[in-house]
């Protein structure tokens, strides 16, 4: 005869296992689902990227520039505690390679805005400069430069007005170009 002790040890070990397989499914199923999450993520700024890209090779066919800006308005809205920007790329129109290079710097700050000129250049966190972009006569750039801002949630509602300087072997490329962003 079996004794109540042995029952209860098959039971308990049964209850384990059916725990272990219920517990081990789980973090399957959540790992899949992260791995999921991060591959969607990562295909959707893949698809960002390959958009600016099309619009900003579509505005070199359309305008006769050695420097264009997506969005063609240059205007940007981003909400405090957001990110966004601008992308532009070179065209280089003269008869030798370029050795180009660009500054994002503040233009003009508005007025009510309580923010220093220290403050509005610090919210430019990627592409604010760029050196030595070697261009063969006639070609552009392979991939669009992103200039990325990023808007604490502290920052006041106000407008800045961005200057876009593209130089060519250290002599003014391109006449400036300005970049409105207008934090709400």
């Amino acid at each position: 005869m079996i004794s109540k002790n042995k029952i209860g040890a098959m039971e308990m070990s049964v209850g384990t296992i059916v725990t272990i397989v219920l517990l081990m499914s789980v973090l399957v199923l959540g790992i899949f689902l992260v791995q999921k999450i991060f591959k969607t993520g990562t295909s959707a700024i893949d698809q960002v990227d390959t958009k600016i890209q099309s619009e900003i090779d579509l505005l070199f066919s359309q305008e006769d520039k050695s420097v264009v800006v997506y969005p063609k308005e240059r205007t940007i809205s981003i909400s405090k505690g957001d990110s966004g920007g601008f992308g532009f790329s070179i065209m280089n129109k003269e008869q030798t390679t370029g050795s180009f290079s660009y500054l994002v710097s503040v233009g003009e700050i508005g007025s009510g805005c309580q923010l220093s000129e220290e403050q509005a250049e610090s919210l430019i966190v990627l592409g604010k400069t760029g050196k030595e972009i070697s261009l063969p006569s006639g070609s552009k750039l392979a991939d669009a430069i992103l200039v990325k801002f990023s808007i604490p949630e502290t920052a006041p509602l106000c407008q800045i007005r961005y200057s876009l300087d593209v130089e060519n072997n250290g002599v003014q490329y391109s006449p400036t170009i300005g970049i409105d962003l207008t934090i709400k």
